[in-house]
This record gives C-alpha cells, sequence and structure tokens, in this order.
C-alpha cells in the first residue's frame, strides 16, 4: 500500500500512543499494527475516497457494511448511529466561496481505538484540528473521542464567520433597498440569501441532538473527560442557530421593506398621473364644450368670449395646481 502523502484521497494517516503523542505516519496496511499496541489509537482522513478505498477502511476497522455504503454515496441527512462498538456520525460543512455557501459532507467513524473522517464535497481541511490536539497531548491521551470534539468543534466555529459575513453584507444593501431607484438584483440578493442561510439551518440544527447524544450516551467510545468539551460544542451550536434565526428574520425584514418601499413609490408615481390627469381635464372638458358645433351659441357674437374662456380655464387649472400640490399628488 502506497504512503499517505502519494494517494490524494487520503490526507492524513497517524498512530498515536497511550500519552496522545504522535508516533509517525503510517501506511493504511501499518493501521493492525498500531492497534496491536496497547491503548494505542489511529486517525485517519479521507478525501473523497473511492470504494476500494473505503473497503480497505472497513476491513482494518471492522466497519459495518451500512455505513460504509452511506459514507461512498454521499447525500446523507446529519445523523448519529451506532453500530457495536462504533459509532457513525453525519454532519454537514459549510464554505463561503464568491460571496455563497458551498455545501459539503463529513462522515465520521469512531471506535475506541480509531478515528476515521471521509470528507465529501465543500469543506476545510481538518489538519488544523488535528495539530491543536498534537500540541495538547494530555488531552488528546482521552483518546479517538478528543479528536472526534476537535473536528466537530472545528466545523461549528467555520458556521458562524458565514452568518456574520451575511450581516454586513445585508449592512451593504441597505443602501440599496432605501434607494430611490428600484434594484431588481437587490431582491433577488435577500432571497438568495434567505434561502442559503435556510440550507445552513438545516445542517447546524441536527447538530443539537448528534451533540446532546455524545453528552448523555455511549459510554464505550465517550469517555467522561472528555463530555464536558462536547457540552461547549453544544453551545456554540445553539449560538450559531441562534445567529441563524435571527439573521433570517432581518432579511425577511429586508425584504417586507424593500417591497414596501416599491410599492409606496408606484403609488406615487400612480398618484402624480391622476394629478396630471385631473389638470388636463379641466381644460379638455371647457374646450369641449367650447368647441360644439352649434349655430345658436352666445359666445359667437362675443369679442370678449374667447379671451373669457381662456381666462376662466387658466383659473381652473391654477385652482386645480395649487389644490394638488398641497394634497402632494404633484
Amino acid at each position: 500500500m502506497d504512503t499517505p502523502a502519494s494517494q490524494p484521497m487520503i490526507a492524513n494517516c497517524v498512530g498515536y500512543d497511550a500519552q496522545g503523542k504522535r508516533l509517525a505516519d503510517i501506511t493504511l496496511d501499518e493501521i493492525s499494527d498500531v492497534l496491536a499496541k496497547p491503548d494505542a489509537f489511529v486517525w485517519v482522513g479521507l478525501v473523497e475516497p473511492d470504494e476500494p478505498l473505503l473497503e480497505k477502511m472497513q476491513e482494518e476497522f471492522g466497519l459495518h457494511e451500512l455505513a460504509i455504503e452511506d459514507a461512498h454515496s454521499a447525500h446523507q441527512r446529519p445523523k448519529i448511529e451506532a453500530y457495536g462498538d462504533s459509532l457513525f456520525i453525519v454532519v454537514q460543512t459549510a464554505q463561503l466561496l464568491g460571496g455563497n455557501i458551498a455545501f459539503g459532507e463529513t462522515h465520521i467513524f469512531l471506535g475506541p481505538r480509531y478515528l476515521l473522517t471521509v470528507r465529501h464535497g465543500a469543506s476545510l481541511s481538518y489538519a488544523p484540528a488535528r495539530r491543536t490536539c498534537e500540541h495538547t497531548p494530555d488531552h488528546l491521551a482521552f483518546g479517538p473521542s478528543y479528536g472526534l470534539y476537535s473536528v466537530l468543534d472545528f466545523i461549528v466555529d467555520n458556521f458562524l464567520p458565514i452568518v456574520r459575513e451575511f450581516k454586513e453584507e445585508l449592512q451593504e444593501l441597505e443602501q440599496d433597498i432605501f434607494a430611490e431607484a428600484y434594484k431588481r438584483d437587490t431582491i433577488k440578493r435577500l432571497y438568495d440569501m434567505q434561502r442559503e442561510l435556510l440550507t445552513l439551518k438545516l445542517a447546524v440544527a441536527p447538530l443539537q441532538d448528534i451533540l446532546n447524544q455524545l453528552v448523555r450516551l455511549h459510554p464505550l467510545m465517550i469517555r467522561d473527560e472528555v463530555r464536558p468539551y462536547f457540552r461547549d460544542v453544544y453551545d456554540h451550536v445553539a449560538r450559531v442557530n441562534d445567529a441563524i434565526g435571527s439573521m433570517r428574520e432581518m432579511l425577511g425584514a429586508a425584504m417586507s421593506v424593500n417591497l414596501s418601499l416599491i410599492t409606496v413609490r408606484q403609488n406615487e408615481v400612480v398618484k402624480r398621473l391622476a394629478g396630471w390627469a385631473a389638470l388636463l381635464a379641466a381644460p379638455t372638458l371647457l374646450a369641449s364644450w367650447y368647441g360644439m358645433n352649434f349655430h345658436h351659441m352666445p359666445e359667437l357674437d362675443k369679442p370678449w368670449a374667447y379671451p373669457g374662456i381662456i381666462t376662466i380655464t387658466a383659473c381652473v387649472c391654477v385652482g386645480l395646481f395649487v389644490a394638488l400640490k398641497r394634497a402632494k399628488w404633484l
């Protein structure tokens, strides 16, 4: 079997001793050798593995075939399932790419002496989480469950900056929302942000149930010393969930305000058109009366008739203009 560095699907494959100290990078065939040592454990990270590689992991760790099938097909809902002395956890990940949220998945296999992460789609590398664990070997000595905590904490901590970025973008969009001219792109972007935050909420909300189980259940896989750390991640998830909810309410309010302002502007235009139509209606009416083709009309024999009718029309128009101006219809 090739070394991990020579296979792009293998992000890392490392063995650790009972004191949480890094032994060395190992090949997949050497996993069984590390597990033969007392209290040693293995942390493996895969990126979109193919079927033969997952079958190799199944052979090395004795993973359940249903969990392997889910890990290979991806597109799973967030969940936690127990298979004998192992846990299978599915969480959704998110990245902000080009102003939009790209979603991915991470499938995690946890056993008493191994931690296997399988990344699909948009997901940051878990190398920073692994380095943090290696810098605190006293904590990593708690076993794979502490590595699981680091991975979940890393995933959750990447959610909040996305919500913060959306909040800053909304503040920039407020100028377009209250602008005089209607911008179709503004309402479209608000809708896109609302939709993406809904998808993000569907990814974050199930983590509360997953972490709640990790805090209270599965004593064979989760050390009691690690449970407070999972409780801390649970608090972070609750904060992210609340932030997403608040942000969605703000976006909903922004969309409502934008549409209300558009309606108000349209009403103003209609009022102005109606006002000018009223001004044009008065002289039109008078001219139509005066222009009737009758033989016996008193105005035909009066020299002041034309100036008089013009004066009356002007007075009516001025009066209407003043009245409509005071009513703010012009």
